[in-house]
């Protein structure tokens, strides 16, 4: 499970700059074009991040020319079944992450993240709780309450089924005593929907990540109510769900994986072009901007992070319900 105690996102260091992998002999060169999927609507986590990399490769001087593509549905699987598809591409990357991990299972894909090449993983984000600002409910003891008299009276907008948004109501469900199959969780795929329902007062409650709705609450239209980190976040006045008497934590991690069927040059290229940019001046610039957590992990041990959490996910998703 997903508690404070057994989920950590452990960490490799990485070289301080691009001249540093040039000395050691990496394959680092500048490429001409790049293209990275963003298999979600835009103006969700996903898209933002993709389209961070965009700015940081291209603003850099790493890759050229950086083109982010919008592939939405199903959790991502519609557009890492397309991904697939570009076997053996070494100028394109897919976002991916702790969401797509869960659509797979949940979705019964017929793809899978076995099929691409692990690349990075990049980021890692805490998830937060909010309401419509005109709410009755000002505490995450509000919403508790509420849940637990009526659990279907509670409508979760979050992300697609079986997501990091998904998994955490579901988290919830479970530590309050509802049966996590019989929440009112509505699914959207991308944050831009999500946002637009909770604006217009159509759902009970938010989740998505700390950095899709940070905009909003700093201008008063929603109100965050609870936040997923193990301890408050220095500058972030949220507390924590711990604080409100729920003991679950959770972090959603982002990455980036390229094709399947790379020849050993292609993926050492973009191992490379991706740890050039995540030690870079401006990706860590983004990272502070946006309260993403620093979380890299790269080649074969992002392969095997990625295995590890699988089967994590997957043992969740069976306690909540999701997964049979």
């Amino acid at each position: 499970m997903f508690t404070r105690s057994n989920y950590r996102l452990p960490t490799l260091a990485v070289a301080a700059t691009v001249g540093t992998l040039m000395a050691a002999g990496g394959a680092w060169a500048q490429m001409d074009s790049l293209s990275i999927m963003a298999p979600a609507s835009p103006g969700g986590g996903w898209d933002g991040t993709a389209r961070a990399m965009q700015q940081a490769l291209q603003q850099e001087g790493i890759v050229e020319n950086v083109e982010v593509t919008n592939v939405p549905g199903a959790g991502g699987t519609i557009g890492l079944a397309q991904f697939v598809g570009s076997a053996g591409q070494a100028d394109e990357l897919m976002v991916s992450g702790l969401v797509m991990v869960g659509s797979i299972l949940t979705n019964n894909a017929p793809v899978s993240l076995e099929q691409v090449t692990p690349i990075a993983r990049l980021t890692g984000e805490y998830e937060v709780i909010v309401v419509p600002a005109a709410s009755d409910i000002q505490t995450l003891d509000d919403l508790v309450a509420k849940f637990k008299e009526d659990p279907l009276s509670v409508s979760w907008a979050g992300g697609s089924a079986g997501g990091t948004d998904h998994i955490l109501v579901g988290l919830i469900a479970e530590e309050v005593g509802v049966e996590p199959s019989g929440i009112n969780y509505i699914a959207f795929s991308g944050g831009g929907e999500a946002l637009a329902a909770l604006l217009a007062n159509d759902v009970t409650a938010g989740v998505s990540g700390l950095s899709e709705f940070a905009g909003q609450i700093e201008a008063g239209e929603l109100r965050a109510i609870g936040i997923s980190s193990p301890e408050r976040l220095e500058g972030v006045d949220i507390p924590t769900l711990i604080e409100g008497g729920v003991d679950v934590d959770l972090v959603n991690w982002r990455a980036v994986v390229a094709p399947p069927d790379l020849d050993d040059e292609g993926r050492q290229q973009l191992l490379s072009t991706v740890e050039a940019m995540a030690t870079s001046e401006t990706w860590q610039s983004l990272l502070e901007e946006r309260n993403w957590m620093d979380s890299y992990l790269a080649g074969d041990e992002f392969a095997a992070f990625l295995e590890e959490d699988r089967q994590r996910v997957e043992g969740v998703l069976k306690s909540i319900g999701l997964v049979e």
